[in-house]
């Protein structure tokens, strides 16, 4: 069976204002104020909490450490599990390309780097979760992206064929996990990185998910 697999964050859903939120309320609450800009510092949000963190901190202080990230992940955990739809929306289209590629017999799936609990969460407040055979998360498998395993294991869990699938991402960080898997990638051109994705030669971009079902058949079939 073909099957596509998709990131979430950046891809899926425009998640980045809950997740820049989620890391000023950590600032916020040691009380120097809200580093992090929703629009500006969007891609840094797709690249994770820590990623947030590591960014305010520098905006800041001098002095931060490993550690001081590592103390305030958690803080940030919580506080985006309470607040995780307050801002996210799916990106136009999504809904609509979901059901065609169901239709021409594609099987659907997600591989996140966000953490899995984190993801159901989400899908299900969004109310697509169940378009999809499996979600695997950050911590859903000793690995990640771009570990091919985390990849190929999201494959096999929906039944799909290896030889016959795609991931549908926005970062390097799935251009390299499709390439360590074999698999071809395809990354959306509609995120914060722009134009600029072009240049992690992904076998092809996305421009409106109105493209993809037709997409998926020149690419898979």
């Amino acid at each position: 069976m073909k099957s596509v697999i998709f990131d979430l964050d950046g891809t899926l859903a425009d998640t980045s204002a809950d997740l820049i939120a989620a890391a000023n309320a950590c600032f916020d609450g040691m009380g120097q104020g809200k580093p992090l800009d929703p629009v500006a510092d969007a891609l840094t949000a797709f690249h994770g909490g820590r990623a947030m963190l590591r960014l305010g901190y520098e905006r800041i202080r001098t002095d931060w450490t490993e550690d001081m990230v590592d103390a305030q992940y958690p803080v940030l955990l919580d506080y985006y599990a309470d607040h995780i739809a307050d801002h996210t929306t799916l990106y136009p289209g999504v809904v609509p390309a979901l059901k065609e590629l169901q239709r021409r017999g594609y099987l659907l799936g997600i591989c996140t780097n966000k953490p899995e609990g984190l993801a159901e969460t989400l899908m299900a407040e969004l109310g697509i979760r169940d378009m999809f055979g499996a979600l695997l998360g950050a911590d859903t498998l000793p690995v990640r992206k771009p570990n091919p395993e985390h990849l190929w294991e999201t494959i096999r869990r929906v039944g799909g064929d290896l030889k016959r699938s795609a991931l549908i991402g926005d970062t390097d960080n799935d251009r390299s996990a499709a390439r360590n898997a074999g698999v071809p990638s395809v990354l959306v051109s509609f995120g914060p990185s722009g134009e600029a994705i072009k240049a992690l030669k992904p076998e092809a971009l996305l421009d409106h998910y109105d493209d993809l079902p037709d997409l998926m058949d020149r690419l898979i079939s």
